[in-house]
């Protein structure tokens, strides 16, 4: 702010490193002035000052750290300058302000001000007060808007006894509805000019009242230091070791401001929420918030408390925070003071980087005096103000810059710290580790952190302060240990080293590290234990949690363990609680010692179908994962040579308890018979087979009968027999599933009519037909697999007339029938020609036969009987004049005379 010719002005400082570098070319120019492109060359090697002019005298300013803008604070309005980048050509942009919004604020005096990211805290006296800009649709009347208040949760109200007073008698937050008891009007008003470019705001707003009731309305009182911190999102994770390009994208807002004795950390950003309250050992003059530390003055000494902006900052950008796969110290962790360093008569302070920059002034009267115990009043003297001589003639004036210590440093001696809790089963040792964590996750968290020098540095104390939080949650009932080992990288092996020295006989294992070792040993990694560390497992978990051995030796980890160790474990686990996963187990354990009379008895204890719901509560003793790929065991593979029933009845278990997926299923079967991707084992049709019988969703359903169907085809029409025999045939299926139906009686007529060479296909055959003869099936969608069967015989016939039936095109089933297999044209209409379709018999049926008939004369009896028992349904059915109608007129009478005198005397009896 600078004041010239009787006006003020704000004034914006361009190129400053240019004068920094000893260059003393400075340009001053106004602020929207116009500049050609010969002048603002000469730009990029001067600084250059841009002045504003203020039609108000300033209070309080205050600089957005995401975009640039100024924002100017006067009594009853705020002032906002947008930051432009004006292209004067493709090698030179040149950086200008435009007053571009004016908030109008009703009885308003900032005191200070805070401007980031279109969100503005002001402070007066007694009071915070934050708003959000927020961009709307334009309007035709874009000059004047009304505040909006924010909707958002309730929070204690205010308690107005008179107008002139508010009285607190706790720390009041304004939010949503309760808002509008603010009363304060806010219009806004829009100076740009008019551009495709322009932006309407509104506002929402918040307001905080600090609680002040145990010192009353005076100077001790007193508000300072608001600020408003960005946390961004840097674009990479934690854990991640890829390079990634950094974006400056905000993730969190938050908001700071103190009274003298107590300082208030709110988040801002997506939801209100208050973070940390700081109480102060003696009165504070002013703060200054990073991501990292608060740094407060008193009037002897810079004191630095933690902050836990990174840890709020970590659960908006990562949703799995707080689960088993990654954690993160919590919000509501106690804060503490890290350092207190003593200084004469701090007066100022602020931040840049890693320095801390503190001005003092030394008091002339002695420092002792000063220190006496002195009664605070709780009102204002007059003769407590002392007047005091030109700043600039007055000694004792000090400038400090103080080089904050690394982040690695810091850290270091934070664990070292911790070393003293090691060994004893407290909370500081966490809470230590805790704030050594959220120092290096902010130091990652920050956007230049991967360009920094310490990358490395910084990645791997990360996750070196993962593992040491592991170490002591493992020392706990807590379930923490598992997502800090998880982010450390370490693997079981590691972790087993750091918590179990050699020769350690410890008999107690804490549930915290317990819990962790079950849940990484269920999971499908590619580590292997050793034989001694897979031996010890067994041991630590027969001592802690036995009922877990029978899931534990079946983990992919515990490939190495010694079979005959396992079974002496298992049989204590069998009298204490005895069931079907551990018998199984046992069998699997026996199997792999080679001992198949041992593997045979377990397997005999239980009858087969509790086997196979035995391996739900293990599906590893079947299957296990290797990259992603379902894999079948040694324990699959046995089944699968001495008891392939079981083994696709344990299969289907594990489907329908959503165990095992449709796909994987299939990858599972065609490894284990060893078959290419494109053959389908008998075993896997098998399965699904045995699927239909229990499946009820009708998506997979319809999934399954078309898998079934085009395995059915493809054998019969390539000829092919199965690899093994099927475990149920077509009259097993009849009885057992609702999706293979009886097979029709004019389809077996045509089937005993059918070439020989199809006898060795009898089965696929007779099952592809049930299928067709069952109403589960969608016809459409299989059309194109029976396609190549249309033409294969009577195979093909039986198949081409289902399907036409399925479809009601009965007309074109007779014209087949009767062009190929002549002696099922009857049979077929006696059974689907019923009820609204049996009009066809006399309408498409009889002509047919009569046209036939006359073509083959007295050659074809099959033809002659068939019209028969056509005309005498068509008898039956008819009136005698319909009936009459039908008759060729060229028909002998002899022939059709029978079937008129019966319909005659039908018409006569009733």
């Amino acid at each position: 702010i600078s004041e010239k010719s009787k006006a003020t002005f704000l004034r914006a400082y361009m190129n400053w490193r240019c004068m920094s570098a000893g260059s003393s070319r400075v340009c001053v120019r106004m602020v929207g002035h116009k500049m050609e492109e010969s002048y603002s060359e000469t730009l990029k090697e001067q600084m250059s000052i841009v002045e504003m002019p203020l039609s108000d005298p300033p209070l309080c300013i205050s600089c957005c750290p995401v975009n640039g803008d100024l924002l100017v604070g006067c009594k009853n309005k705020l002032v906002m300058f947008c930051l432009k980048y004006l292209v004067i050509n493709q090698n030179l942009t040149v950086l200008d302000f435009e007053r571009s919004l004016i908030l109008h604020i009703d009885n308003l005096i900032p005191a200070e001000v805070a401007f980031c990211a279109r969100h503005i805290a002001v402070t007066t006296e007694l009071e915070v007060l934050i708003l959000k800009l927020e961009l709307v649709q334009q309007s035709a009347d874009r000059t004047e808007q009304c505040a909006h208040r924010d909707e958002g949760p309730s929070m204690p109200t205010l308690q107005l006894e008179l107008d002139e007073f508010i009285v607190c008698q706790k720390p009041v937050e304004l939010l949503g509805e309760e808002s509008k008891l603010c009363e304060i009007p806010i219009t806004l008003e829009s100076t740009e000019l008019p551009t495709e470019d322009t932006k309407c705001f509104q506002v929402r707003y918040l307001r905080f009242t600090p609680d002040q009731s145990p010192f009353g309305f005076c100077e001790e009182t007193k508000l300072h230091s608001v600020q408003l911190l960005p946390v961004y999102q840097t674009g990479s994770s934690v854990t991640d070791h890829e390079e990634i390009e950094n974006k400056r994208e905000l993730l969190s807002l938050f908001c700071f401001f103190s009274l003298p004795h107590v300082g208030y950390l709110y988040s801002v950003g997506k939801l209100v929420e208050l973070i940390s309250t700081y109480q102060y050992s003696e009165k504070s003059e002013q703060a200054v918030l990073t991501p990292q530390f608060l740094h407060v003055i008193t009037s002897e000494n810079l004191q630095c408390f933690t902050v836990r902006c990174s840890a709020a900052a970590a659960r908006d950008e990562d949703p799995y925070i707080d689960t088993t796969v990654k954690a993160c110290p919590p919000v509501a962790l106690d804060v503490c003071t890290l350092r207190m360093q003593l200084f004469i008569g701090p007066r100022a302070i602020c931040h840049f980087k890693n320095h801390i920059i503190l001005l003092t002034k030394a008091d002339t009267e002695d420092i002792t005096e000063r220190r006496k115990p002195t009664r605070r009043m709780l009102s204002r003297k007059a003769d407590s103000i002392k007047s005091r001589t030109n700043s600039e003639s007055e000694p004792g004036w000090n400038l400090y810059i103080i080089n904050t210590v690394s982040t690695i440093q810091l850290y270091r001696e934070m664990v070292d710290y911790s070393r003293i809790y090691e060994n004893v089963k407290t909370e500081s040792c966490i809470h230590l580790l805790s704030e050594a964590h959220l120092l290096v996750r902010a130091a990652v968290m920050d956007p230049h952190f991967l360009k920094s020098d310490e990358k490395e540095e910084l990645l791997k104390a990360f996750r070196e302060s993962c593992a040491f939080l592991g170490d002591c949650y493992s020392r706990y009932d807590y379930h923490l240990a598992l997502p800090y080992y998880r982010m450390s990288g370490l693997s079981v092996t590691e972790v087993l080293k750091r918590l179990i020295s050699e020769g350690d006989e410890i008999q107690t294992y804490e549930r915290g590290f317990i819990f962790y070792l079950t849940h990484s040993l269920n999971e499908d990694l590619n580590e292997e234990l050793s034989k001694e560390s897979a031996n010890k497992v067994l041991q630590i978990f027969c001592l802690a949690d036995p009922v877990q051995l029978p899931h534990i030796l079946c983990s992919p980890c515990m490939r190495n363990v010694c079979p005959l160790t396992a079974v002496k474990y298992l049989q204590k686990v069998e009298k204490i609680m005895p069931s079907v996963v551990v018998t199984l187990t046992k069998a699997f354990m026996a199997l792999k010692m080679g001992d198949l009379t041992m593997c045979e008895h377990e397997m005999g204890s239980y009858k087969e179908t509790a086997l196979a719901s035995g391996f739900t509560g293990q599906p590893k003793l079947l299957r296990q994962r290797k990259e992603g790929i379902v894999v079948p065991t040694e324990f699959a593979v046995h089944l699968k040579e001495m008891q392939p029933g079981l083994l696709v009845a344990a299969t289907v278990a594990l489907h329908e308890n959503s165990k095992i997926e449709l796909e994987e299923a299939d990858t599972f079967f065609k490894m284990l018979c060893g078959n290419s991707e494109n053959t389908i084992p008998q075993l896997l049709v098998d399965f699904w087979e045995a699927l239909l019988v229990v499946c009820s969703q009708e998506e997979i359903l319809q999934e399954l009968l078309l898998r079934v169907t085009s395995q059915y085809v493809w054998r019969i029409s390539k000829r092919q027999l199965p690899d093994s025999k099927p475990l149920k045939t077509t009259e097993d299926l009849i009885n057992s599933c609702n999706h293979f139906g009886l097979i029709f009686p004019w389809v077996t007529s045509i089937m005993s009519m059918a070439s020989p060479s199809d006898e060795d296909y009898h089965e696929d055959i007779s099952k592809l037909q049930s299928l067709l003869c069952s109403q589960s099936i969608n016809i459409a969608p299989a059309l194109p697999v029976l396609e190549p069967l249309t033409e294969a015989g009577n195979v093909g016939l039986t198949i081409h007339v289902l399907c036409s039936t399925r479809l009601g095109r009965y007309e074109e089933a007779l014209d087949q029938l009767l062009r190929r297999c002549p002696d099922a044209a009857v049979l077929y209409a006696q059974h689907e020609l019923k009820g609204d379709n049996r009009a066809v018999w006399w309408n498409k049926l009889l002509p047919e036969l009569c046209k036939r008939t006359r073509l083959t004369g007295n050659d074809c009896p099959v033809l002659i009987s068939s019209l028969k028992e056509t005309l005498s349904v068509a008898a039956m059915e008819l009136e005698l004049r319909d009936f009459l109608s039908l008759l060729p007129e060229d028909g002998t009478a002899a022939f059709f005379l029978p079937h008129l005198l019966h319909c005659s005397q039908r018409r006569l009896l009733t």
